[in-house]
C-alpha cells in the first residue's frame, strides 16, 4: 500500500493516520471540521491535499449513522479502489451501506477495538492499535482485494485480525463494550449531585468505573441507536440480576446481625460469577488470539530493584499491577510479568540493555543477554 484516505480526523481516523505513515504511506487527511483536519496534519497523520487519483484504500471513521451516505458520496467521487470504517456497530450501518453502494465488492467493513476515554485528534496516538484486536466483516460482494487492502491496514497499525460475521460482532460488542459504557454512565451520573463528603471520599475504584462515561455523547449515542436491540437483550438481563441482588439486599437489611440468611449466599453467588467472569476475560488475552508473554526477572535482594525495574518498562504500559513477585530461592525475588505478544522481545531488549536478567517464564534459565 502506497496511498490512503482517511475521511474523519477523530480519534481513531488520526490514529491510522499517524500508525500508517510510520511505514511510508502517504496519507490524505479529510474532514468536514477543518480544524480537526489540520491539526491531524500538523500531528504527523497525513497531507491535507486532496488525493489527484484513486488510493489505494480509505477509511472512514465516521459515525455509524453516517457511514452509509459517506460511503456512497466517497465511491461516486473515485476517492479510492477499495474502502472500509471503523463503526462499532456493523449489522445496520452495512446493510444501508451496501444498498446504496454501485460496487459492493470494493467494501469491506471494519472495527478496531481500540479507544480511549478521549475524543478528537490531540487524543491520537502511533500505538494505539497495538496488538489490540482488529474486526473484519466481509460481505458476500467483498472482493479479495479489497479484504487484503484492509488486512495490510491491521498490520501496518500492529493489530491483530478478527474475521467474523456482522451481526455476531454487534452481540459481542454489546456485552463487551456498548453495556459498560452504559453502566459507567449510570454509576457517574449519581455522582452528579453528591455531596461533598462523598467526593472526598472517592478513590482509585470509583474512578476505574467511571473513566470511560467520559466519551463523546453525541458518538455514543449514534453507537447505541445503531445496536440498541443487542444492547436492550444484555441490559434485560443485567436488570434480572440487579432484581436479585436488590431483593438479597432487602433480605440482608432486616435479618439480625450475623444471620447467615439465604440472601448472604446470593449476593456471595453474584460477587463469585463476577470474579469467574474477569477470569473468562483476562485468560483470553488482549487481542483474544493469544495470551500475554510472560516474562521472568531476577532481582536479587537489592533495594529498590522493583521500582527500578517497574521504571525501565512503564514505557511500554506495564505496572505494578501486570507483575507477580516469586520467591527466587537463593537469588532473592523474582518477578513475572504479562506482556503482549508483539512487544515482548522489545520489553526483553529493554530490560536486558538497563541490567537485569530477564527471559520468557518458559526458559529454565534467565540470561543477562538476548538468546
Amino acid at each position: 500500500m502506497r496511498t490512503m484516505a482517511v475521511v474523519g480526523t477523530g480519534l481513531i481516523g488520526t490514529s491510522v493516520g499517524l500508525a500508517v505513515s510510520r511505514h511510508g504511506v502517504t496519507v490524505h487527511l479529510m474532514d468536514e471540521d477543518e480544524t480537526a483536519a489540520r491539526t491531524a496534519a500538523a500531528l504527523g497523520a497525513g497531507v491535507l491535499a486532496a488525493p489527484a487519483g484513486p488510493v489505494d484504500l480509505a477509511v472512514l471513521a465516521v459515525p455509524p449513522g453516517r457511514l452509509g451516505p459517506v460511503l456512497a458520496e466517497q465511491q461516486l467521487r473515485g476517492l479510492a479502489r477499495a474502502y472500509t470504517d471503523v463503526a462499532s456497530v456493523k449489522a445496520a450501518p452495512e446493510r444501508h451501506a451496501l444498498a446504496g453502494l454501485a460496487d459492493a465488492s470494493s467494501y469491506v467493513g471494519g472495527h478496531p477495538l481500540a479507544g480511549r476515554e478521549k475524543s478528537g485528534p490531540l487524543a491520537a496516538r502511533a500505538d494505539l492499535f497495538e496488538d489490540r484486536s482488529w474486526v473484519l466483516t466481509p460481505s458476500e460482494a467483498t472482493s479479495q482485494e479489497t479484504l487484503n487492502r484492509a488486512l495490510e491496514t491491521i498490520a501496518l497499525c500492529g493489530a491483530v485480525p478478527v474475521l467474523m460475521g456482522s451481526q455476531a460482532h454487534d452481540s459481542a460488542v454489546a456485552l463487551t463494550s456498548h453495556v459498560p459504557h452504559v453502566v459507567a454512565s449510570l454509576m457517574a451520573a449519581r455522582l452528579q449531585h453528591a455531596p461533598r463528603e462523598a467526593a472526598r471520599l472517592a478513590g482509585q475504584g470509583l474512578r476505574d468505573v467511571t473513566r470511560i462515561a467520559a466519551g463523546d455523547a453525541r458518538l455514543w449515542g449514534d453507537i447505541l441507536q445503531s445496536n440498541a436491540a443487542a444492547v436492550a437483550g444484555v441490559l434485560r438481563e443485567l436488570q434480572a440480576d440487579l432484581s436479585d441482588l436488590l431483593a438479597a439486599l432487602n433480605e440482608l437489611s432486616a435479618a439480625p446481625a450475623g444471620d447467615d440468611s439465604p440472601g448472604l449466599a446470593r449476593l456471595v453467588d453474584l460477587l463469585d460469577r463476577g470474579i469467574a467472569g474477569m477470569g473468562a476475560i483476562q485468560g483470553r488475552g488482549g487481542a483474544q488470539a493469544a495470551g500475554p508473554v510472560r516474562l521472568r526477572v531476577a532481582l536479587g535482594d537489592r533495594p529498590g530493584e522493583l521500582a527500578r525495574m517497574l521504571a525501565s518498562v512503564a514505557g511500554f504500559g506495564i505496572g505494578a499491577d501486570d507483575v507477580s513477585p516469586r520467591s527466587g530461592g537463593a537469588s532473592g525475588l523474582e518477578v513475572e510479568l504479562g506482556v503482549a505478544p508483539l512487544r515482548a522481545e522489545e520489553v526483553l531488549r529493554r530490560l536486558v540493555r538497563d541490567g537485569f536478567e530477564a527471559a520468557r517464564a518458559d526458559r529454565r534459565v534467565l540470561a543477562g543477554a538476548m538468546p
